[in-house]
């Protein structure tokens, strides 16, 4: 019986390294629909690389409205988003989002809103003392105003690497 025991306990062991490694980034995660075009929704305003026309497209389809003056493909990326909030100082919120060079910080109610739509996403948050983090690297997603006019599901797909 003992044998039987040593052998499971094992067996969680790997199971459990295994799932740590799986956790490290080895392989990016995508979210698609409703989740995408909310990651995109949040991070699109914050981006040196996107037009007005562009920001306005995808803040017009966030807020839901998907009769959108803009046609073309829209990719939303940013290379880290790193956030942060208190769960012992309550009033701390705060993200760093990366764009090549440029590093944005927002705090407040933007900070809220990336850090929730992460966790919608499937990042798992991180916590030390006093604080949780989630982040997330290489970050891509297209918007497709013409599939998401279609009211079908499709039209907004993210990639990203979890974790730092």
């Amino acid at each position: 019986m003992r044998s039987g025991r040593f052998i499971f306990s094992c067996t969680l062991v790997l199971v459990s390294l295994s799932g740590i490694a799986g956790a490290s980034g080895a392989t990016p995660a995508k979210v698609s629909g409703a989740t995408a075009l909310a990651l995109a929704g949040v991070i699109a305003p914050l981006s040196p690389d996107l037009s007005g026309a562009e920001k306005k497209a995808v803040a017009m389809l966030f807020a839901g409205d998907s009769d959108v003056p803009y046609k073309k493909a829209i990719v939303v990326t940013a290379d880290r988003i790193a956030c942060r909030t208190g769960n012992v100082d309550i009033t701390v919120r705060n993200c760093e989002v990366t764009f090549g060079k440029t590093m944005r910080t927002v705090s407040g109610s933007t900070a809220n809103e990336i850090f929730a739509t992460e966790a919608l996403a499937g990042i798992p948050p991180d916590g030390a003392a006093g604080s949780s983090f989630e982040s997330l690297t290489r970050l891509s997603c297209t918007i497709d105003p013409n599939a998401i006019r279609r009211k079908d599901g499709s039209g907004a797909d993210c990639t990203f690497q979890p974790g730092n």
